[in-house]
């Protein structure tokens, strides 16, 4: 069974998805009020979906159940981590492009998302995923499993351009560690469209504003 999701279209019969998948500690609510403020009226026809992580006891949070894409032990976000879990939600990720392919939307036109955990996630599953995507949108947020991806990643996603928003005061995944991940990609042929601003671990309106401007040439292909 896919996971449940909060959908919203902004028109009927949409030809584009996009997968949006949220925090740590969120649910699929969490962005669905950024839709009115980051389409614009030229995009064609999308539905974007916003599954809610299933609920696990977060180590890094004293045990607490939340919902939480995979789980963390250490707060350097790399040491030991929650690869079962990471690989679970790469499969539900998958499970949930299958069912927009079902529904009519190909694979090259979906864009995978996802702020802090769920950028991770979109980023392990949209690189490896076999068939081309339309790109991943990567917000406040770094690649784990950087030891398999080498060897993991898909050729039919090695050139997907990827959007990558990051605050340069995060304190809950610091900017350098959002640095590395993308210099990693970038080493392997990325095209990373790389943007930071002087925020926390948050969305700002300048980065939606850069977002809608990538997001149409995306759109547009």
């Amino acid at each position: 069974m896919p996971l449940p999701t909060v959908e919203i279209e902004t028109a009927p019969n949409p030809g584009h998805s996009v997968i949006w998948m949220h925090g740590l500690g969120a649910d699929g609510n969490d962005f669905a009020p950024i839709v009115p403020e980051l389409v614009s009226p030229s995009w064609p026809a999308l539905r974007f979906v916003f599954p809610h992580a299933p609920v696990r006891p977060v180590t890094v949070n004293g045990g607490m159940p939340m919902r939480a894409w995979y789980d963390i032990v250490g707060v350097d976000l790399i040491s030991r981590q929650d690869e079962t879990g990471m690989r679970a939600s790469v499969a539900s990720v998958e499970a949930l492009i299958a069912r927009e392919n079902e529904r009519g939307v190909p694979s090259e036109r979906i864009l995978l998302a996802g702020f802090s955990q769920g950028g991770a996630i979109a980023l392990s599953a949209g690189l490896r995923h076999a068939g081309t995507l339309a790109g991943v949108i990567a917000l406040s947020t770094y690649l784990p499993l950087q030891e398999a991806f080498v060897a993991e990643r898909s050729p039919a996603n090695g050139q997907t351009p990827v959007f990558w928003g990051h605050g340069t005061a995060d304190p809950i995944v610091p900017l350098t560690r959002g640095v590395n991940s993308r210099d990693l990609l970038q080493s392997l042929g990325y095209p990373v469209s790389w943007h930071t601003y002087p925020m926390p671990h948050s969305v700002c309106a300048e980065e939606v504003a850069d977002l809608r401007q990538w997001m149409t040439v995306r759109l547009e292909a």
